[in-house]
């Protein structure tokens, strides 16, 4: 197995977590996020500000509506709703945010990134959790190769 980047093994020490962007359309990258991280045992919240439910169970608005605190916030939306994204972490308390990208721009936002450091808010640019929840399946084992290679990843 690969070393995980600390930056990584610090987001998944966490226990909960919310995923900005599960759709009710199930192939979608933040849907497959959610179903990786709930499937490793981690208590996980889909948020949609325009689902009442996906995966089966209740879908919230917002961080905010979401009870109790939450560890980490994986933003699998698009990159325009990032900034938004970082702004209910800082309202939340959020401390760690993880912006999803594979290829393609992804749920990345330079203004958003730039407004966690400003918040002292502990973020992963790039990957997802998929790449490093064990057991990583194949495609994922070779994006993350690909990826790293590429410098578009936690290292």
């Amino acid at each position: 197995m690969a070393k995980m980047p600390s930056s990584v093994a610090e987001f998944l020490a966490g226990k909960r977590f919310a995923v900005a962007g599960v759709s009710r359309q199930p192939q979608q990258a933040a849907n497959a996020i959610y179903r990786k991280l709930y499937s490793s045992g981690f208590e996980v919240f889909p948020v949609n500000p325009h689902a009442t439910e996906t995966e089966g169970v209740r879908c919230y608005p917002d961080l905010a509506s979401i009870p109790g605190s939450i560890d980490g916030v994986v933003v699998a939306t698009h990159p325009r709703n990032a900034l938004d994204v970082v702004g209910q972490c800082v309202e939340k308390g959020v401390r760690q945010v993880w912006f999803h990208r594979s290829f393609g721009a992804g749920s990345v936002s330079s203004e958003a990134v730039v407004e966690c450091k400003a918040r002292s808010i502990q973020c992963i640019v790039g990957g997802c959790p998929l790449m490093y929840c064990e057991p990583v399946d194949p495609a994922h084992r070779c994006f993350r190769w690909w990826l790293r290679l590429r410098g578009r990843v936690p290292t």
